[in-house]
């Protein structure tokens, strides 16, 4: 399957050839940019251009593959910057009963850290989060990227929620990979703060991007359809790898949204 890292511990070593436990979710948010969204790059008389082709994302090759319905909350240039801009679009709210989500997996920071300068803060640190107030969060990508996640537990409280680092390129230059870096440092440090909350370590775990990586599974700067079920295969190995390392976080998954609980059983 490509992998490369080939550490004894790695959860995605090797891919499952089943659903796997992922399954055991009904409805699946997907909150990223371009890489979330099936994005397929077009060229032709010295013009490039971006198309959103949803039906390609690993979202829903996630979908397809789980028997679960899943909703894109994603578009080319996402940043947590403009998420709460974008969702105003019509059909594009997680915040509608109607797409009341289990589980939520969140896929940004490309776009923000190449564009970091667009944030008033910066990068910023966990003290730009209000955790009274999300919306008097600092203008920084870490204040917003946790914004989301406030809005989200508000909304379904019980939710689970997996964030994804950034895989390492081959020829990462030394800017790139202290921003990357920093994100996976980022999302890590999240786990204080949040319960039911995962994080999908791409940067330690996926294999390189690599030239050969490039050629089988990319189109231009984005990947292919290929490309894209294989991030599908390795988010189902790699949740499937977390839910049965815990499977007590994910015993009442059931009764999420319903209004119900066993006392007897972590909630």
């Amino acid at each position: 399957m490509g992998i490369s890292r080939y550490l004894p511990n790695n959860p995605i070593r090797k891919f499952i050839s089943t659903p796997g436990a992922m399954s055991i979710f009904r409805e699946v948010g997907f909150i990223g940019d371009s890489l979330s969204s099936g994005e397929h790059e077009g060229f032709l008389n010295d013009t490039k251009t971006y198309h959103d082709y949803y039906e390609y994302s690993w979202g829903q090759f996630i979908a397809r593959r789980c028997g679960l319905k899943a909703y894109n909350f994603s578009q080319g240039g996402l940043k947590a910057s403009t998420f709460f801009d974008y969702i105003q679009k019509e059909g594009c709210n997680p915040f509608v009963d109607e797409k009341r989500c289990q589980a939520y997996f969140i896929a940004l920071g490309v776009n923000d850290l190449n564009h970091i300068d667009t944030y008033e803060d910066g990068f910023g640190s966990i003290d730009d989060v209000d955790f009274e107030n999300e919306d008097n969060n600092k203008h920084s990508f870490v204040g917003q990227y946790v914004r989301i996640i406030q809005k989200l537990r508000k909304f379904e409280p019980k939710c689970r929620i997996f964030v994804l680092t950034m895989p390492t390129g081959q020829k990462e230059d030394k800017g790139a990979k202290i921003r990357a870096n920093k994100h996976r440092d980022f999302l890590l440090s999240l786990k204080k703060y949040f319960d039911f909350f995962y994080v999908i370590d791409l940067r330690k775990y996926a294999p390189i991007y690599g030239k050969k990586f490039r050629k089988k599974y990319f189109l231009g700067g984005h990947m292919s359809a290929l490309g894209y079920l294989f991030t599908a295969d390795m988010v189902i190995t790699y949740v499937d790898y977390i839910i049965n390392k815990h499977p007590e976080d994910f015993a009442q998954i059931g009764f999420i949204g319903k209004g119900v609980y066993n006392s007897l059983c972590k909630w």
